[in-house]
């Protein structure tokens, strides 16, 4: 919805035309812009926060909220519907990061250089793979918002034995399970879903392995990524796991570390507040939070979050742009912080102390260095389609249908077929 409007218009219909209060110093009239933000469902209350303080500091830009479905695939569905119709009517919105080069791609949304360069904006400021995931073929499509990286958790009460090395969570997770009610010694995601990507990414790369090389060309099949792929399998296939961990989820992790299941866990930072929640957790306050293990190329955390984009089809692209870089700058990623939780993306705010009281994972040493070592899946225009070449393959390798060799085959050839029909 657009709507620009004119406030002398507003006054003379209450009877207040030629109050100087409401006109610019020139004695122009003054208009007042409207602009839409999209973004998913919000319980926190920080968006009514954000958008207040904006409102302040430019109070000639209305910002009115639309939210959008809670699940991400369903706002995808419809803002792709909305922008290939080149409909207007949402301004800017909340892209999850592995949108960027399918929009950048599809012309839905504008780049954002020329308006980064004119204002100088310091984009060494934010922590790289947020940067990088918004960047296709040499464009910015997207601002950084927020950011999650996959951590591991473990039992305080249990082990104060962090494994550095995937080697070492084999040998740990073996020692420790059974001990205070530990069943397990590891939890993972690894149903096949969008979860199975995350995690696989993190075996593969800590390894050396990519999927898509820095120019878009398919590189999965590699001794690396095999040797990733291979460690992933024998942990999901170990003794250690429970026999149904190819149905786990992020939320079956959390339920099961919640009721002290397992000595170790891979989830991603949300699950920090629920596991010290003493109403919903067995275990608060003998939660610990690390890195995720290496391999022998180092540490690899999965990125996730989501960015802030300008839809192509705006017409208050000027308003639009002042928005976003408002929320993405130091003021708007703070509100977003202290008020909704938010992990910021510049780096500089973790030396915040308002910030880093805010909860236990954005004090964390661990958690701000998962972000430095951050992967962005890989980027671009049919991620949709890679995400479920990887999910179906990486899947039949750790039910042992298919060994990793054969797994990053059928990547490999399903991943170019599916490339090229796009650039045909």
């Amino acid at each position: 919805m657009k709507r620009s409007f004119l406030m002398v218009a507003l006054l003379a219909g209450l009877g207040l035309a030629g109050c100087s209060a409401f006109t610019s110093g020139d004695g122009a009239s003054d208009d007042k812009v409207q602009i839409t933000y999209a973004r998913g469902t919000d319980t926190t209350g920080a968006t009514d926060v954000l958008v207040k303080a904006f409102e302040k500091e430019h109070p000639d830009i209305d910002v009115i909220v639309r939210e959008m479905p809670s699940d991400s695939g369903q706002s995808h569905n419809q803002y792709v519907t909305m922008f290939s119709g080149r409909s207007p009517e949402v301004d800017v919105f909340d892209a999850d990061i592995v949108w960027s080069a399918e929009f950048g791609q599809a012309n839905y949304v504008l780049p954002l250089d020329r308006l980064i360069e004119r204002d100088q904006i310091n984009m060494d400021a934010y922590f790289p793979a947020t940067v990088e995931a918004g960047r296709y073929n040499g464009r910015q499509y997207a601002m950084p918002g927020y950011a999650d990286a996959g951590l591991l958790y473990y039992r305080t009460d249990i082990t104060d034995q962090v494994p550095e090395t995937w080697d070492e969570l084999e040998q740990l997770a073996q020692e420790n399970m059974g001990k205070e009610g530990a069943e397990f010694g590891y939890l993972m995601q690894a149903a096949q879903y969008e979860g199975i990507v995350t995690n696989a990414i993190e075996y593969i790369y800590s390894y050396g392995g990519q999927v898509l090389d820095a120019n878009g060309n398919v590189v999965i099949n590699s001794p690396e990524a095999i040797e990733g792929l291979n460690k992933m399998i024998a942990i999901a296939n170990s003794d250690f796991v429970p026999n149904n961990v190819l149905n786990f989820k992020e939320i079956d992790t959390e339920s099961s570390f919640n009721e002290g299941n397992a000595v170790y866990a891979r989830n991603w930072p949300y699950m920090n507040d629920t596991a010290n929640d003493e109403k919903v957790s067995k275990v608060a306050g003998n939660v610990g939070i690390a890195t995720i293990p290496a391999g022998s190329d180092g540490n690899a955390s999965a990125l996730g979050g989501w960015m802030r984009m300008i839809n192509r089809y705006s017409d208050e692209v000027e308003a639009s742009w002042t928005f976003v870089k408002w929320m993405s700058g130091e003021q708007g990623q703070k509100i977003s912080a202290l008020e909704g939780g938010k992990a910021p993306t510049l780096e500089a705010l973790y030396d915040d102390k308002e910030i880093t009281d805010v909860s236990a994972v954005l004090a964390s040493e661990d958690f701000y260095n998962s972000l430095q070592n951050a992967i962005p899946r890989p980027i671009t225009p049919i991620y949709p389609e890679i995400s479920d070449i990887m999910q179906i393959e990486i899947s039949r390798a750790l039910t042992g249908e298919i060994t990793a060799e054969e797994a990053v085959e059928r990547m490999e050839t399903k991943m170019q077929a599916a490339l090229e029909s796009v650039n045909q």
